[in-house]
């Protein structure tokens, strides 16, 4: 690393800005997947209108003028700047230096392409490097078992097991707290 390198712009992915024209008719499309829905939010899902995914960006341009402490960004495919995801650094705690993260990759097409391992790179990297963060967090389901393999191959360890936090088709899950203190990224970062 150094001062001159790119915090935003990956061989694979681009970290970007809401584009509120294009993006949300791709983002309420992600909401009709049960797949990534049912991954990705431990809340009942349903499908999303563009309109109600314009709001929903309303909503969130309000809490970060009002709070500043969350940063969201969306994924973005180098070659063509294709929406891909999206990447967010939410509950930061500035005193402690802590913050909870989450990351979603909305096609299954794009899925294990590389591309949420590199936006995940490079979330860290500004979490630590740019925000000087001191920990991250990520919530995971207990049956979402490929972002636990990956938040795992990340560095992540798995510190907080909530017990039967979570009801998903008629049984209960736990939830699980997965934390990286800046150490152990830069020691992952060196290698």
């Amino acid at each position: 690393m150094n001062i001159s390198d790119s915090l935003f712009e990956g061989k694979l992915v681009c970290l970007a800005p809401i584009d509120h024209e294009k993006d949300p008719e791709v983002e309420a499309g992600w909401t009709h997947d049960p797949a990534f829905m049912r991954m990705m939010y431990t809340e009942p899902m349903r499908p999303l209108s563009v309109f109600q995914v314009k709001k929903r960006y309303e909503e969130l341009e309000k809490k970060i003028d009002e709070r500043n402490n969350q940063f969201h960004f969306r994924i973005r495919a180098s070659a063509d700047k294709r929406l891909l995801g999206f990447c967010d650094l939410h509950w930061i705690a500035w005193p402690n230096g802590a913050a909870h993260l989450q990351l979603g990759i909305g096609s299954p097409a794009d899925w294990r392409q590389g591309y949420g391992s590199e936006a995940l790179h490079m979330l860290m990297r500004y979490a630590f490097a740019e925000l000087n963060l001191y920990r991250l967090t990520a919530i995971i389901p207990e049956y979402n078992t490929p972002a636990i393999a990956f938040f795992s191959k990340a560095g992540f360890r798995e510190e907080v097991r909530r017990r039967q936090a979570l009801a998903r088709d008629g049984r209960r899950w736990d939830a699980l707290g997965f934390g990286l203190l800046v150490d152990e990224w830069k020691d992952r970062a060196r290698t």
